[in-house]
């Protein structure tokens, strides 16, 4: 995968503009690449931290729990459908994230040392088989790394404890070092680019100097010196060619626009020259993205002038501008170029399912190949330089991810390599039905629905009667649901539970049309958006209407107590995670390193540094609104958060108790925006199928011994969940 891949990616993930995927965690079937050649921050809320894979852990013999069902209102037969153990979804995988070096020889993947994820590296010709672990993380596992061009280096970024602020380690395959490439405290380091013309060096980005903005430096992943290629003046990043050359600087306007500068000097000194100027309209869905080998040629994702978000080419030297691909319901979302040409040869697309477009000849007879081997959504997840081997991934929506060694040429033959879960195959999982449904103002809702096991005889989405249902709500909300294995999904429609997620407005991927009318509608028209959905299901027979709960991460968290405190009639309990309260104090606690993309969410969310905007912010605020919850709510969250702190969740919880409102809390004290160490998403997840059983009626683990190896604190609300008391003594 490219620097230009990894760039279209983030697009399609819902990182603003050009940011870097930074504290998010991406999936284990998404490729990553030794870096991104651009440096920005990380500014979306972001998806809480979910694992790469499942776990294929034994559990102990269990007995399910369940609520007694009204006797109007009888639950359909779920007896000979046997409860799976939540490990089984939620805990490491056995393998994940197959990965070759660059020259070939040697296979990379994450896998389990002591029930920690940690990287391993064996050769390609034995399929990995002679794979040993050549890192050392003990606390909460590593989630992803990269080759350097050394092709005797492994790249991989980690934090302490969910703060985000990342240092870079390098580990030599000679002599098995471990090295803390940016042993400085208190800072934020980034992979922005690996360049094959510079295979002892990578460029990296690093806020030492300034913790809101972060400078460039050549750094020999050897050595450890670093040499400032770029000090950043006040800009949000910068875009760097296989040269190491800084060919644009990005910065975001006042008015939340983009602009893109060139580097020129004025009097003898640096100084920047405009480029390229972009209205806040086309801001999230319009930049530069990579180049060609040449470095005259730069592509873009672009939808000026247009809704969704096409890819095109852009002559340096000329101006011209060529179009390469475009897709009139959905934005651009990853592309594939060649390894070393740089040149584009497929792109894809992503409105319900994921499609690709095949530009290059040369990739069709592979892509038929690959489609004979195996059924899922093929993922291409690492390429050679010499383009003659890759590993690829097929993606399902209910088993696990299949991943294999692909050996192109006239001889063309795919090896199985490992699966990232073997027992998820043996599981009665079920399918996810994508369905796009119509918003109260004709907007379209890409949504995806999961039923439980015999609840719908003729597969499809018709259920013989109306079921409990989970309104799951994705973060960003600069993000999207997409198709595919679903933990939480799988999870809970084997207790008995529907489950739908939502694309609302606001959602990445479906134009700028769709991502603008999410503009100050935080707590306005995003959550119409989840009502109308909700409405539908219940319209449609699939759900109860009596029986809806509403749960998600970040901003989905925050849409859990808007539903709660806006709408409370409408659900019958929630779940936040990591949600923020209040949208002032959200916004005047983000991290040094947002700062630069602070106009964007002004206009996107709204100014909290004037009297007439913090008037508007305290109105879209659930913390206003207490008063109003009248429904059992469960609160979980990460005390290093640095996205959501946690003063967002402790006084949403303060102004709960002082009017008597019951209200469960509880914290994790070595997380972050989310929850990365196995043994806190097991116990978290325990208390919340818990809590959901007690207010849906469906079946549950009990929660026993979930709580085991977490740490954990529950300062609120313990004895509202059932077990939870009694595992706290464990």
């Amino acid at each position: 995968m490219t620097d230009l891949q990894r760039l279209l990616c983030n697009l399609a993930l819902g990182i603003a503009t050009l940011a870097a995927l930074g504290g998010c965690t991406p999936s284990p079937d998404q490729a990553s690449s030794p870096a991104s050649n651009v440096s920005a921050p990380d500014v979306s809320l972001g998806e809480t931290a979910q694992p790469p894979e499942t776990a294929a852990e034994k559990p102990a013999e269990m007995k399910p729990e369940a609520t007694q069902p009204t006797a109007e209102k009888k639950a359909f037969d779920m007896s000979d459908v046997p409860l799976i153990p939540r490990r089984k979804f939620f805990g490491n995988p056995e393998k994940a994230r197959a990965r070759l070096s660059p020259d070939g020889t040697k296979l990379a993947y994450l896998a389990p040392v002591d029930g920690v994820l940690n990287v391993w590296v064996g050769s390609s010709a034995s399929l990995g088989k002679d794979a040993k672990p050549i890192t050392q993380d003990t606390h909460r596992g590593i989630r992803s790394f990269s080759w350097s061009y050394t092709n005797n280096h492994v790249l991989y970024t980690q934090d302490k404890d969910g703060d985000e602020n990342f240092h870079i380690y390098a580990v030599n395959l000679t002599t098995d070092e471990i090295k803390d490439l940016t042993p400085l405290e208190k800072i934020r380091a980034e992979i922005d680019n690996v360049s094959e013309n510079f295979p002892n060096e990578i460029l990296i980005g690093l806020n030492d100097r300034n913790p809101q903005l972060h400078d460039l430096y050549r750094l020999n992943v050897e050595t450890g010196e670093k040499e400032l290629l770029q000090e950043n003046p006040g800009f949000a990043g910068f875009l760097t060619d296989d040269n190491y050359k800084v060919r644009f600087a990005m910065t975001y306007t006042p008015d939340a626009g983009q602009m893109y500068l060139t580097p020129t000097e004025t009097d003898g000194k640096e100084d920047w020259k405009e480029f390229l100027k972009i209205d806040a309209a086309d801001a999230m869905t319009t930049g530069i993205a990579g180049f060609d080998k040449s470095g005259d040629i730069a592509y873009m994702y672009d939808s000026r002038e247009r809704n969704t978000a096409a890819l095109k080419s852009l002559d340096l030297k000329t101006g011209e501008e060529k179009l390469i691909a475009e897709n009139d319901k959905a934005d651009i979302s990853g592309v594939l170029t060649h390894p070393t040409e740089k040149t584009i040869q497929a792109v894809a697309f992503n409105y319900e399912r994921q499609t690709w477009d095949i530009l290059d000849k040369s990739l069709e007879a592979d892509f038929a190949f690959l489609k004979e081997q195996e059924d899922g959504e093929i993922q291409v997840t690492s390429r050679t330089l010499k383009d003659d081997l890759w590993t690829v991934a097929y993606i399902r929506d209910d088993g696990p991810i299949d991943f294999y060694l692909y050996h192109r040429g006239d001889e063309k033959k795919a090896e199985f390599l490992f699966s990232s879960q073997p027992e998820l195959a043996e599981l009665p999982l079920v399918k996810m039905h994508p369905v796009v449904i119509d918003a109260r103002d004709g907007l379209k809702l890409v949504s995806y629905l999961t039923l439980p096991k015999g609840s719908n005889p003729d597969g499809g989405m018709q259920t013989t009667q109306p079921l409990p249902l989970v309104l799951d709500v994705h973060g960003g909300p600069w993000a999207r649901d997409d198709w595919g294995f679903n933990p939480m999904h799988q999870l809970l429609a084997n207790r008995g539970y529907a489950v739908l997620s939502v694309n609302y407005r606001g959602s990445t991927g479906f134009g700028k049309d769709f991502l603008n009318a999410a503009n100050k509608e935080w707590a306005g028209k995003m959550h119409d958006d989840l009502l109308d959905s909700v409405d539908w299901a219940v319209a449609q027979g699939i759900a109860d209407p009596d029986k809806v709960a509403i749960m998600g991460g970040s901003y989905g968290g925050y849409a859990t107590l808007v539903g709660l405190t806006y709408t409370p009639d409408k659900f019958c309990c929630g779940v936040d995670i990591v949600g923020p309260s209040s949208l002032v104090t959200l916004l005047n606690n983000v991290p040094p390193y947002w700062m630069p993309f602070m106009p964007v969410m002004k206009d996107r969310v709204g100014d909290h540094e004037s009297e007439e905007g913090i008037k508007f912010l305290n109105s879209r605020s659930p913390l206003n609104f207490v008063n109003k919850i009248t429904k059992p709510l469960l609160i979980g969250q990460g005390a290093n958060d640095p996205r959501v702190k946690q003063a967002e969740a402790d006084q949403i919880v303060k102004a709960m108790e002082e009017k008597n409102i019951p209200v469960t809390y509880v914290l994790f004290p070595e997380e972050g925006h989310g929850f990365a160490k196995p043994e806190n998403r097991f116990a978290f997840n325990a208390v919340t199928e818990a809590f959901l059983a007690e207010n849906l009626g469906g079946r549950f683990e009990p929660i026993g011994d979930a709580f085991v190896g977490a740490k954990l604190e529950i300062p609120a609300g313990a004895a509202d969940v059932p077990g939870v008391e009694a595992a706290l003594q464990k």
